[in-house]
C-alpha cells in the first residue's frame, strides 16, 4: 500500500463530502511526508487548491476538511497550519499493521500498478562497436539497467535497447585497424600503429578469429573488397564482446537495433518522407552558428527539418554537403522506427557529450508522431575514476583504457551498480577504488549490506534461542504489532512503509537514484535502532523472556530485511547475508 495515496483518497473522499461547488478538480490535490517531521506524518495542500474554486478561504475550507478527516480510523490527529495547510498523524495501529503487509508481499512489497502496463522503451549503453566497454561506459549502462528494473517495478511493460552505430566512418576506421591487425596475425611486422587507427590489443584477438575462419583471403584484397566484410566481421565479433561484459555487470538487453540495417532498409528515406509530407522539410540557408565570424563561415543552402517548430532554438541539417544523410537524419528515422513497434514512450540515455542533442532529438520525436511521442533524455555525468588518489585518463582511440570487465573483477558488480546510483546521473561522480571496498558507514554499498546481514544474523541466533517459535513470514505477520509503540519503533516502521511511494515517485520522474538513496536512509534508521538497543534493553530485537514481544520486533525487522531485499533487486543488487 502506498499511505500516502490511500490518505489522498481519505481527502478526496471528505471533499466530497462537503457542500461544495460541483466540478471541482481534485487533480492538484496532494498528500506528501511533512517537510518537518514534527508536523506529523502527513500534509495535504487541499484547501489550498481548491479554495478559490470553491468559493471559501483556505483556512475555511481546511477547517470543514480537517472535521471530516478527525473521524477516519486511520488518523489520529489533524491540524490545521499556515494558511490552510493540513497536518495528519497516523494511528499506531495503522502504522504497525503496514508490517503484515510488508511480510505478505516479500520482495514483491513496493510493486505498483502505476504504470498499467503502458509501453516504455529504454535505450542504453549504445557504445560504439569499436572495441570493449572501459569503466566510462559503466555509469550509463547502470543507470538505463536499472531505470529499466524501476519502471518495471512501477507497473510498465519496459523494452530494454541497445543502439548499435554500425553505420558510421568510425566503423570504417575499425575495419582498417582490423586489416592492419589481420595482416599481423598472418606473420607480417606492421610496426607502429598508424594515426587515426584503432591501436588497442583487443583487435589483435579479433584478427586471430578472423584468420581462424577465412585464412590469408583478405592479405592482397583492396579496401574496396576488405571493408564491407571485416566491418560485418568486427562488429559482430565486438558486439559479442560487449554482450558479455554487460552481462558480467548484470545487464542484459531485450532488443539490438542495428544503423546499418535501418539505412538500407530505407527507413531514413521513410522518415525523411513523411517528415516532408507534413511540411517539416525546406531548403534553406542558417544563420552562422555561435563563435563563427561571417568571414570564415560560408553560407550553403542545406535540407532542413524545421525543429524550431517543436521547441528547438534552431532548425536541424539532414543531408551533407555530399548528398549523405546526417546522423541527425538516421537517429530520427531511428525513433520513428521506436514509434511503429508501439513505443510511443521513450528513454534515452547519453553520455555527457550529447546534452546539445536533447532538444532537436525531443523535438523530431514530436513531429514524426505527430505530438503523441515523448522523448525524455537522462545525461549520464562523467565519473572520475580515483587509484591511490589519482584520477584516471582513459582514451579508447589511444588504447590506454580499463576495461569494464576488470574493474567488475576487482571490486564485484554489486559495488559499481550500487555506486552509480549515490548521485543523480546529470551530476558528476567519484568513484575512488580504495573508498569502495571499505567497511564503514561512508560506503554507501557496505552500510545498507551490513544492515541486511545484520538482520540475518539476528534471525540466527533467534532461531538458536527461541527454540519452537515459528518465525516465518506468515506467522511473524499474525504476531501482536501493538508492542511496538516506542517512537523509534515506529520511526523505522514509517521509513519502511514510504518505499512504495518511493518506487512511484522515482518511476515518475525517471530517477533511479533515488532508491540507492532511500536505501541508505533506510539503514541508517536501522543501525541507529541497533545502537540505541545497546542502551535500552528493551529495544533489543530478542528479548528472550518475552516471546510475543520479540516476535513483533523480529516481524519489525524483517520488514525492513525484505524491503531493503526489494530495493536491491531494483538496483540489480544481491543482498548478502553475511559480510564477509
Amino acid at each position: 500500500m502506498n499511505i500516502f495515496n490511500h490518505l489522498r483518497s481519505l481527502v478526496i473522499t471528505g471533499l466530497e463530502s462537503l457542500d461544495l461547488a460541483e466540478g471541482l478538480d481534485f487533480s492538484r490535490v496532494s498528500v506528501d511526508p511533512p517537510r518537518d517531521v514534527a508536523h506529523g506524518d502527513a500534509a495535504t495542500n487541499a484547501a489550498m487548491v481548491l479554495a478559490k474554486a470553491a468559493g471559501m478561504t483556505p483556512r475555511d475550507l481546511a477547517g470543514a476538511l480537517a472535521a471530516k478527516l478527525a473521524v477516519c480510523p486511520e488518523i489520529a490527529g489533524v491540524e490545521v497550519a499556515g494558511p490552510g495547510f493540513i497536518n495528519l498523524r497516523l494511528t499506531e495501529g495503522f502504522v504497525t499493521d503496514r508490517l503484515r503487509d510488508v511480510l505478505a508481499a516479500g520482495v514483491a512489497y513496493g510493486d505498483s500498478a502505476l504504470g498499467q502496463r503502458r509501453a516504455v522503451n529504454v535505450e542504453y549503453v549504445s557504445t560504439n562497436p569499436t572495441g570493449p566497454l572501459h569503466v566510462g561506459h559503466c555509469r550509463g549502462a547502470v543507470v538505463g539497467d536499472v531505470l529499466a528494473a524501476l519502471l518495471e517495478k512501477a507497473g510498465y511493460a519496459v523494452t530494454r535497447e541497445y543502439y548499435v552505430n554500425d553505420a558510421g566512418a568510425q566503423v570504417d576506421t575499425l575495419a582498417r585497424s582490423l586489416h592492419l591487425r589481420y595482416r599481423e596475425a598472418l606473420g607480417e611486422d606492421i610496426g607502429d600503429i598508424p594515426e587515426g587507427l584503432y591501436p588497442g590489443a583487443y583487435l589483435a584477438e579479433v584478427a586471430n578469429a578472423l584468420v581462424a575462419r577465412d585464412g590469408d583471403k583478405w592479405r592482397t584484397a583492396p579496401e574496396t573488397a576488405f571493408l564491407p566484410a571485416l566491418r560485418r566481421f568486427a562488429v559482430a565479433e565486438l558486439m559479442e564482446i560487449i554482450k558479455s561484459d554487460l552481462k558480467s555487470l548484470g545487464v542484459v538487453h531485450d532488443v539490438f537495433s542495428s544503423e546499418q540495417a535501418l539505412v538500407e532498409s530505407g527507413a531514413v528515406q521513410a522518415a525523411f518522407g513523411a517528415l516532408q509530407t507534413a511540411g517539416h522539410i525546406y531548403v534553406g540557408v542558417l544563420e552562422p552558428p555561435k563563435g563563427k565570424k561571417p568571414d570564415d563561415w560560408e553560407p550553403r543552402a542545406q535540407t532542413l527539418f524545421k525543429a524550431t517548430a517543436f521547441g528547438d532554438d534552431v532548425d536541424r541539417p539532414l543531408k551533407k554537403s555530399d548528398g549523405s544523410w546526417t546522423y541527425f537524419a538516421t537517429d530520427i528515422a531511428y525513433h520513428a522506427d521506436k514509434a511503429r513497434r508501439g513505443h510511443l514512450d521513450m528513454i534515452d540515455i547519453l553520455g555527457a557529450d550529447h546534452g546539445g542533442y536533447v532538444t532537436r532529438m525531443q523535438a523530431a520525436v514530436k513531429a514524426i508522431t505527430q505530438g503523441k511521442g515523448a522523448l525524455d533524455v537522462k545525461i549520464c555525468q562523467l565519473v572520475k575514476f580515483i587509484e591511490q588518489g589519482r584520477p584516471i585518463k582513459m582514451s579508447k582511440r589511444s588504447g590506454n583504457f580499463i576495461a569494464l570487465r576488470d574493474v567488475i573483477d576487482k571490486v564485484g558488480k554489486d559495488v559499481i551498480r550500487f555506486i552509480m546510483l549515490t548521485r543523480k546521473n546529470d551530476a558528476p561522480l567519484d568513484f575512488d577504488f580504495a573508498k569502495v571496498q571499505e567497511q564503514s558507514r561512508d560506503n554507501p554499498v557496505f552500510y545498507v549490506q551490513y544492515a541486511h546481514a545484520r538482520i540475518c544474523s539476528v534471525f540466527r541466533q533467534a532461531a538458536e534461542s527461541l527454540g519452537d517459535v515459528a518465525l516465518d513470514d506468515e506467522s511473524l505477520a499474525k504476531t501482536d504489532l501493538s508492542v511496538l509503540n516506542n517512537a523509534a519503533d515506529l520511526t523505522l516502521i514509517k521509513k519502511v512503509t514510504e518505499w512504495t511511494r518511493v518506487v512511484e515517485q522515482a518511476a515518475k520522474a525517471h530517477e533511479p537514484h533515488r532508491i540507492a538513496v532511500y536505501l541508505q536512509e533506510l539503514a541508517a534508521e536501522f543501525h541507529q535502532l541497533w545502537n540505541k538497543g545497546r542502551d535500552k534493553a528493551e529495544l533489543r530485537f530478542i528479548l528472550t523472556d518475552e516471546v510475543q514481544r520479540t516476535q513483533a520486533r523480529l516481524a519489525m525487522i524483517r520488514a525492513v530485511a525484505l524491503t531493503i531485499a526489494s530495493g536491491l533487486a531494483v538496483l540489480g543488487v544481491t543482498p548478502v547475508e553475511e559480510m564477509r
